[in-house]
């Protein structure tokens, strides 16, 4: 954005000195049209002065006139050439400045897409944190419940003390295979004798 305001600040100030230079060169063109009326009216006033002045002296005469408005016409059509470049160099340059604003416009505007695809990315994963957040909570509470279930179950049976403290996995897992022995070894001692 801080190029597009330099880039556009650049072409204001190219866009005066060409409206500046375009209008001294109109000022020019008038001055230039100005001495071209003036060497029409010389040559129509040396047509006149031609019954009144001897052929030398109007010779001498109008060679002056006619030499200082050639020179001034010279001059004249020197500073129009001037401005006519200096002109198309200034619409060269605002062209080109141009160009580079809509460049410049083009890509922040990619940039903004690309901005507002990856907001949304990051949208749609704060979601799926949430939603993974809470199915974590939902299995992490009914997994406490059975453990809870499982260490009363196993806990309650006839000869087991009830634990004191917080209960480890190894240690209800330890509880739990004492019981299954247990239960083993008892429907063994059954079958030996012939209990089913």
């Amino acid at each position: 954005t801080g190029a597009i305001s330099s880039l556009q600040r650049q072409l204001e100030i190219q866009e005066s000195q060409l409206r500046r230079i375009k209008s001294e060169k109109e000022t020019l063109q008038k001055k230039l049209r100005e001495r071209e009326n003036q060497l029409q009216a010389m040559s129509t006033k040396f047509c006149s002065l031609r019954e009144e002045q001897k052929p030398e002296e109007m010779m001498v005469t109008i060679e002056k006139e006619n030499c200082s408005l050639r020179q001034v016409v010279t001059e004249q059509e020197s500073k129009l050439a001037e401005q006519n470049k200096l002109i198309s160099e200034l619409q060269g340059t605002v062209s080109q400045l141009q160009a580079e604003v809509l460049t410049s416009q083009y890509h922040i505007r990619k940039q903004q897409r690309a901005q507002e695809a990856i907001q949304s990315q990051a949208e749609t994963l704060q979601h799926r944190e949430l939603q993974t957040r809470v199915a974590l909570e939902c299995i992490t509470s009914r997994f406490e419940r059975y453990r809870s279930k499982i260490i009363q179950a196993t806990f309650s049976t006839a000869g087991s003390k009830p634990p004191q403290a917080e209960v480890t996995d190894e240690e209800v897992l330890e509880a739990m295979q004492k019981i299954i022995n247990e239960r083993m070894e008892f429907h063994q001692m059954l079958k030996q004798k012939g209990v089913k």
